[in-house]
């Protein structure tokens, strides 16, 4: 399967962006799914992770109650709605997959198949 993320950009703290990630090549059910993020001079950190029914959804504790991650298989595509934006979710997003029947993973190494990345800027 082939990633390409989409929709990072400027935005001001308390504001809201959302990312997509388009998949290609590939039907994105097959896939467990996760967001990722890498700010410069750090490493990529797990943001969210959905299962291939969008029955699961997993958040690290920064985004929870601020990001929510969906998917739609119909349209072979993953979201990420990034509300409340704050200054320290500034970074390079990225979408990655990885099989259904492999447990989600909660770490960048686990994932098999990557988007390019897109960038997210929340100004103070």
């Amino acid at each position: 399967v082939q990633l390409q993320a989409s929709g990072g950009g400027l935005v001001q703290a308390g504001g809201s962006l959302r990312l997509s990630c388009a998949a290609s090549a590939g039907t994105l059910s097959n896939y467990n799914m996760g967001w990722f993020r890498q700010a410069p001079g750090k490493e990529r950190d797990f943001v969210a992770a959905i299962n291939w029914s969008g029955a699961s959804t997993f958040y690290t504790d920064s985004v929870k109650g601020r990001f929510t991650i969906s998917r739609d298989n119909a349209k072979n595509a993953l979201y990420l709605q990034m509300n409340r934006a704050e200054p320290t979710d500034t970074a390079v997003y990225y979408c990655a997959a990885v099989y259904r029947d492999i447990k989600i993973p909660a770490t960048a190494s686990g994932y098999r198949y990557w988007g390019q990345g897109t960038l997210v800027t929340v100004s103070s």
